[in-house]
């Protein structure tokens, strides 16, 4: 068997006690498969079932014993049929023995691929394992273990096995047993053990896609330039993406087995002046804007003025871990581990991993993964200290931002808002018992939605509904699976058992139903506007001439030469109702703009002109929050800058915040608006 290509047998737990998991267990199998299909389609399946009232399978016939336990599909390149095999998996009626299970997987794997360890070969368990394993008919069940162990590490087969029980279940002396004969496994041999205890984690627990890991760094870690770390760098965490859709031609003879169906996409630049004329490459060159021309760069410049790093990975300092803050994390994380195999690298990594835990302190890096590859990313180094004695500690790595990738959004502080919007006491208290009803990890019970069992519901919709179009072509988009919907919906039990929480939190804060807005005179006037062109529109010609007028001044953008009518006119679009709020947030940016760019006052007079027109609009809109939030944002952003002489400005205008008896709906008062500190604080500076 190829190296890259991967040998599974899956060992199903049938039995009465996992009749009601087993729907969950045929959802996570087939998308297993499916995602084979996709990724690895020359990928080998057999399926065993253990737990039944038959006995099908080779040992049984050739030594005896192994009983109710069936092979249902012996080895082969996945395929739809193995698809539909595990989607339809038959209820046993019989006590399932795991250690049985595990022995016939072995024996078909061996017969399969014979006395070898190449390749990829993995048993995958799952089992509530709550029913009694038979005793050995010499030894001990321990004995039995280490034996079965040896012949998987002799032929190179992993274990990973899945254990489900709700929390319901009473832990009892057998589940005891079996579970310490697990872990035994995980001890002397290749075995990983998974426990889960819902639906939605046993989805997750159970990895459908292998990624064979892949170095993206080999070399040294220099803390200076007599000291080197050998390490290796892995991707930890990678996001998942779709599969690449391919363009695919049906030109090809039905009857053509060798076709590739492959589309071809070739690219021809020709002159504007002379369309037949082609322009060959040593011809063009790119140009790259730089103010209101365009500056040419050749390809051979454009090299030249590359960046090039040398590979290498280079220790900065170090800094206290409570200087990096968690949003300052980009992109993957990768992890770093001392060269396998050399004893040195182990003991400096670790001397220094532990070294950073006791003085709480974190390291900057700068890091050029490959020659050539034409940037340096600066990040930070955390210590990950191994809690196995046969795993060395340990490093994680983020990358870090530069100047240009931070983006600062400012807000006012919740301490300068009116006592009248912070809560009270019992309030407090009530969204305190909120947030602590709301726990992920209730006690008795294991975290929901871990990231390591909890699947992306989007990608795995997209596999089923790929399988189910590769049977049925005129299939539509079925909903979404109800185990999925757990992960995007809350969980109802959280919410039944806090209604009294919830309920007294809704006490605590008191809704208003939003009234409906009265007519501002501005609108009354465009509704009879409207009618009339109504009426004018029964006579025919004339109404065609109307409405021709009236889209005529459909304006979509606040342009430099006329603003305020701009924005008037986005005002009093009413083909939609999203053109008011575009309107005012397309000015609020405008005036923003023109602040921002502003040299010693040079553009204040037009920048109160459109504040003047913002307030005036969403007075008469009915929209004062938006203005006041404006304002305020405004002011707290450049309170302490060279603009912020421009709210003197404002205020020898009257423009400030929009009170309750200007707007209704206003939360705003005529002592609030007074008490703005925009005159005070300013006259201070």
């Amino acid at each position: 068997m190829a190296r890259n290509k991967e040998a599974l047998v899956l060992l199903l737990d049938v039995g009465p006690s996992m009749h009601g998991a087993l729907p969950e267990v045929e959802k996570v199998c087939s998308m297993l498969m499916q995602k084979k299909l996709i990724y690895g389609k020359s990928d080998e399946v057999g399926v065993v079932l253990f737990g039944t009232e038959d006995t099908d399978n080779d040992l049984e016939k050739e030594v005896g014993g192994y009983e109710h336990t069936v092979v249902i599909r012996s080895i082969k390149v996945v395929d739809g049929e193995t698809v539909e095999v595990v989607q339809n998996i038959p209820r046993g009626t019989s006590p399932g023995d795991f250690m049985d299970a595990i022995v016939v997987g072995i024996d078909m794997l061996i017969k399969k691929f014979g006395a070898t360890n190449k390749g990829k070969k993995r048993l995958c368990l799952i089992t509530d394992a709550q029913c009694p394993i038979k005793d050995p008919y010499e030894g001990t069940k321990e004995g039995q273990v280490d034996t079965i162990s040896q012949q998987m590490k002799a032929h190179g087969i992993r274990l990973d096995c899945v254990i489900f029980r709700e929390p319901e279940i009473t832990c009892h002396s057998v589940m005891g047993e079996n579970d310490r004969l697990l872990d035994y496994f995980s001890k002397r041999t290749i075995a990983k053990i998974i426990r889960v205890d819902s639906a939605t984690s046993l989805l997750g627990a159970l990895k459908t896609r292998n990624i064979s890991p892949v170095t993206v760094f080999r070399g040294d870690l220099e803390i200076s330039s007599n000291m080197k770390i050998k390490v290796w760098v892995y991707k930890k965490t990678s996001e998942e993406k779709f599969p690449t859709l391919k363009k695919y031609s049906d030109k090809a003879p039905a009857s053509d087995k060798f076709a590739t169906h492959e589309v071809k996409v070739d690219f021809e630049y020709k002159s504007s002046e002379d369309p037949e004329k082609v322009i060959p490459p040593e011809q063009r060159i790119k140009g790259y804007r730089y103010g209101p021309q365009v500056v040419p760069i050749s390809l051979s410049e454009w090299e030249a003025v590359k960046f090039k790093p040398e590979k290498s990975i280079k220790l900065l300092g170090f800094t206290d871990a409570s200087n990096i803050l968690r949003h300052y994390y980009m992109k993957d994380v990768y992890t770093f581990i001392p060269e396998p195999g050399n004893k040195k690298a182990m003991v400096a990594a670790s001397a220094i991993a532990r070294a950073m835990v006791e003085m709480n302190k974190s390291a900057i890096l700068r890091c050029v993964w490959r020659q050539g590859q034409g940037n340096a990313v600066i990040g930070v180094l955390t210590p990950n200290i191994s809690l196995m004695d046969n795993v060395p500690d340990s490093f994680y790595f983020n990358v870090l931002p530069f100047a240009e990738d931070v983006r600062e959004f400012q807000f006012p502080s919740f301490s300068s808002l009116p006592s009248s919007w912070q809560p009270n006491e019992e309030q407090q208290e009530a969204a305190d018992n909120l947030v602590r009803m709301l726990d992920l990890a209730p006690s008795g019970r294991q975290e929901m939605l871990q990231p390591d069992f909890t699947p992306n519901p989007v990608l795995e919709r997209f596999y089923h509904f790929l399988d189910l179009k590769s049977k049925q072509p005129e299939a539509d988009v079925p909903p979404l699976d109800r185990s999925l919907k757990r992960i995007t919906e809350p969980d109802p039990y959280l919410f039944s058992r806090g209604k009294s929480l919830i309920d007294n939190f809704h006490k605590q804060f008191e809704l208003k139903e939003n009234p409906k807005r009265k007519k501002s005179a501005r609108r009354a006037w465009r509704e009879k506007q409207s009618l009339q062109i109504e009426e004018v529109g029964k006579d025919g010609e004339a109404s065609g001439n109307l409405i021709e007028d009236s889209s005529a001044t459909k304006v979509e953008k606040i342009g430099d030469l006329n603003p305020i009518q701009d924005f008037e006119a986005m005002m009093a679009r009413r083909d939609s109702s999203k053109w008011v709020h575009r309107a005012i947030e397309k000015m609020q940016n405008y005036v923003s703009d023109l602040l921002e760019n502003s040299y010693e006052g040079d553009v204040y007079p037009k920048a109160l002109e459109c504040f003047g027109a913002l307030r005036k609009g969403c007075i008469i809109e009915q929209e004062p929050r938006e203005f006041n939030r404006f304002l305020m944002d405004l002011y707290e952003k450049w309170k302490t800058t060279d603009i912020a002489n421009f709210f003197d400005l404002l205020l020898s205008k009257n423009i400030t915040l929009i009170s309750k008896k200007e707007a209704e709906e206003s939360d705003v008062t005529e002592e609030e608006v007074k008490n703005f500190p925009v005159k005070s604080e300013l006259a201070s500076q």
